[in-house]
């Protein structure tokens, strides 16, 4: 199972988004021990005194695709849920500094906590899936997939060109352009899909 991601890929006005887009998607992966399911609660880690959230939709793979067409693209989803994608921020800089890697800034134990899955079929329009982070109680963290850059499709499609997506494969798809920051041991974290909580756990 591959766990990729896609960095900076919401805007806060539609109006930013033809300036921005470009083509050049900025994707990133996580190795399979950094999820976290169940609602179980996440171990802050060690390694790290900087950890930022970002509330994100998590696509999953249904079926094998290379060279997907953007326009066939979202038969390839089978299931949606609402994830976190935690980064060490202390230690993506000191790498960023040498423009290495961001693998152990990303792929921690316990960087990419997830909720159950929603089938995709109970979504009328992926284009206006509407989302939410609330910790210890606030709104931290408001989305909707209309303020995309780069659509589902245009994702998977793109994805799609350098390796072939399979069953199973997960894809965080971004997080809303504004209210990440950093978390804390001890806080509760509620991440919802259309108002509906999915995702319920504390930072231990």
């Amino acid at each position: 199972m591959k766990i990729l991601g896609i960095g900076k890929n919401y805007v806060n006005s539609k109006e930013e988004i033809a300036a921005i887009k470009n083509g050049k998607q900025v994707i990133f992966s996580k190795p399979e021990s950094s999820l976290v399911t169940n609602n179980n609660d996440v171990v802050f880690p060690a390694c790290s005194n900087e950890v930022a959230y970002e509330v994100e939709l998590v696509i999953k793979i249904g079926k094998k695709g290379k060279d997907i067409a953007e326009n066939n693209a979202a038969s390839y989803i089978s299931e949606i849920a609402v994830g976190i994608d935690y980064t060490a921020k202390d230690i993506l800089s000191r790498y960023r500094e040498t423009k290495g890697p961001w693998d152990l800034a990303k792929g921690f134990d316990g960087a990419a906590p997830i909720s159950s899955f929603i089938s995709i079929s109970s979504f009328e329009d992926l284009n206006a899936i509407n989302f939410d982070l609330k910790i210890n109680g606030e709104q931290k963290q408001v989305g909707t997939t209309d303020m995309m850059i780069y659509n589902f499709n245009e994702i998977i499609a793109y994805i799609s060109q350098f390796m072939t997506l399979e069953p199973g494969d997960l894809i965080f798809t971004g997080t809303p352009a504004a209210g990440v920051g950093l978390i804390s041991k001890g806080d509760h974290l509620q991440a919802s899909i259309e108002g509906e909580l999915l995702l319920d756990f504390k930072m231990i």
